[in-house]
């Protein structure tokens, strides 16, 4: 830590640099001096190691020839750590800072290289042109021609903006990435993905096509020279590049773009942010636009017919009349397994968002649903005969009522594992169960596959996906729940392909009229958006509001403190919890950044996506 003292007299100026710590928990700057042996490799963004608090902890650099507070005589820097992220990432780290309520270092550790990396290994520097072959030197990329050409037309048709793409499940985003890449060329383009292997995928392609692609965070090093197409996931965002030039973000829809930790920033908004900043096109490529995208950019879409092509047909078994004793399990469900099981080669993913054996029981004699005798909560049967296990406070007893002391249980609502039991036995196939928690990736040799909404990310192509009981994801109690629910629909529309593949997707449900269903029916997701438009507009709901939701036994001394902060509007259901309303991220974010955190635990949430 800088200590007090006086400057000796008749000596050089020292070089000062301002440093920011790798400790969440010290907001602070510090002002450290570059000693001679190190003033070559030490810049902005440049990692090093100081002695702060008594212990040797890492920093970045963030402010260079600095004038350090009168009195005040800096410590020398102890250790240069390799190269960091560049300036003007460093930048948007602070205004990422800023945007998410998050400390600085939580964004600059993301922008860092998962190990040191010198200057002497060849990691570009600014300024610095590369001599001999490189990675780039391959040939031109020939336009992969389509719809793929008048979409990037438009796209790049006036000056740098915003495109939001609307491009069917099962058409091929990769070629708008080679069709950019065609006109504009590979170096500085930034292109990312949700998944790890979607990212792999797209990079495979692109290499196949002659385009060089640095793949992140393992290419760190190629990325930062700027002379590749740069391609990742969520990190991605937080690319080495001084400039981009052009991005192309593909299922720009997908949750996996949203970090679940806290600061809880999203990496579409920093790749908007960055085209804004260097004045490059952004592309973001979805099947379901979601509102709070429309409002954001230009609408770019393909032709009707191209589009309708593009999803699959969808059936929709409405189960209002049925007979409950029926179960999950429709007669048209029970035809549509046969149909494809019975052929040789045939594959079926069922959909159950929830998992265990039975998620709701109740007494067959009394009808009292079974629930935990330590803290109520509902309990649940994860095997055949076994106890009955409380999934809120963990507590273990015996499959029988608490009230009457029947052993005879009913299920009200079944959960994954009792689904495939059952499915199994209906169709004569032996099926795999396939959650979250389940291996990475399904047997390929899996004809039958049942799992949560996690086995559509862990298959490959399949005959047909059905979906046993879609009114949960229809009534999610989450203003986003619709396009949660159109998304999901269009992840399964991948595994299945288009009209002309023949897949099919079933949907049971008893809402056949809502209008996630007649979007993905008439394949149209207008459908959807103009009326979730409309309803936002009238509640004041993302975008034409901004939210941020406070959690923690700090959130009720936080939010007090914040009403002083003028224009925030904060309501409470719990102690523990209080959402915050703003009209704009300036307002809202002014606000968090002027008001200090209390000592108590507190977790920030911007642009919440559970409430």
């Amino acid at each position: 830590m800088p200590t007090p003292g006086p400057s000796r007299q008749g000596d050089p100026p020292e070089r000062v640099v301002r440093l920011v710590p790798d400790v969440p928990a010290i907001h602070r700057r510090f002002d450290y001096t570059v000693p001679e042996s190190m003033s070559a490799d030490i810049r902005v963004g440049s990692r090093v190691r100081i002695n702060l608090h008594g212990r040797r902890v890492g920093a970045w650099v963030i402010g260079d020839n600095v004038v350090p507070p009168v009195g005040v005589v800096p410590k020398p820097i102890a250790l240069s750590s390799g190269e960091g992220p560049p300036e003007r990432v460093v930048a948007l780290a602070e205004w990422a800072a800023w945007r998410w309520a998050g400390p600085v270092s939580a964004f600059l550790g993301t922008a860092s290289p998962p190990r040191v990396v010198r200057s002497a290994s060849g990691a570009f520097r600014p300024g610095q042109t590369r001599a001999g072959p490189g990675p780039s030197d391959s040939g031109p990329v020939s336009s992969p021609g389509g719809a793929s050409v008048g979409i990037v037309a438009k796209v790049l048709g006036g000056a740098p903006s915003l495109s939001v793409v609307r491009l069917a499940p099962a058409l091929d985003a990769s070629l708008i990435a080679l069709e950019l890449i065609h006109r504009m060329g590979a170096a500085g383009v930034l292109m990312l993905a949700p998944s790890h292997t979607r990212a792999s995928q797209l990079a495979d392609r692109l290499r196949r096509s002659g385009v060089a692609v640095a793949m992140l965070p393992e290419e760190w090093e190629a990325a930062r020279s700027g002379e590749s197409v740069v391609v990742g996931t969520r990190s991605g965002a937080w690319a080495p590049l001084e400039r981009i030039r052009a991005a192309v973000v593909l299922d720009a829809h997908d949750e996996a773009y949203r970090e679940e930790r806290s600061p809880t920033w999203s990496a579409v908004d920093v790749v908007i942010e960055r085209g804004q900043r260097d004045e490059a096109p952004v592309v973001l490529v979805t099947p379901c636009p979601p509102v709070v995208r429309l409002e954001q950019g230009a609408l770019v879409t393909t032709e009707r017919a191209v589009e309708r092509r593009g999803w699959p047909v969808v059936e929709v078994v409405d189960r209002t009349g049925d007979d409950p004793r029926t179960g999950l399990f429709s007669e048209r469900l029970a035809q549509l397994l046969h149909s494809v099981l019975d052929t040789p080669s045939g594959r079926v993913v069922c959909i159950l968002n929830r998992k265990g054996r039975a998620r709701l029981l109740a007494c067959a004699l009394c009808g009292a649903l079974a629930r935990c005798t330590r803290c109520g909560g509902p309990v649940a049967q994860k095997e055949l005969g076994g106890d009955l296990e409380c999934r809120r406070c963990g507590h273990a007893r015996p499959a029988m009522c608490g009230e009457c002391d029947s052993t005879r249980l009913k299920v009200v609502r079944i959960g994954v594992s009792r689904a495939t039991e059952e499915l199994s036995a209906l169709v004569g196939v032996s099926a795999t169960e396939l959650t979250g928690d389940s291996a990475d990736t399904a047997d390929p040799g899996a004809r039958l596959v049942v799992g949560t909404e996690a086995a559509l990310h862990r298959v490959s192509r399949v005959d047909a996906v059905a979906f046993l009981d879609f009114d949960q994801h229809l009534l999610a109690p989450r203003f986003g729940g619709g396009e949660e629910a159109l998304a999901l629909l269009a992840r399964a529309s991948c595994l299945v392909g288009g009209r002309q593949a023949g897949g099919r997707l079933l949907v049971q449900t008893r809402i056949p009229d809502h209008e996630v269903l007649r979007s993905a029916v008439h394949a149209d997701p207008t459908l959807l958006s103009e009326p979730e438009r409309k309803l936002r507009l009238a509640l004041a709901l993302p975008p034409f509001g901004v939210l941020a939701l406070l959690r923690g036994p700090g959130s009720t001394d936080y939010a007090e403190a914040l009403r002083a902060a003028g224009g925030l509007s904060l309501s409470s259901a719990d102690p523990d919890r209080w959402l915050i309303r703003a009209a704009d991220h300036r307002t809202l974010c002014d606000g968090l950044a002027s008001t200090p955190r209390p000592a108590g635990r507190l977790r920030v949430e911007v642009d919440p996506i559970d409430v």
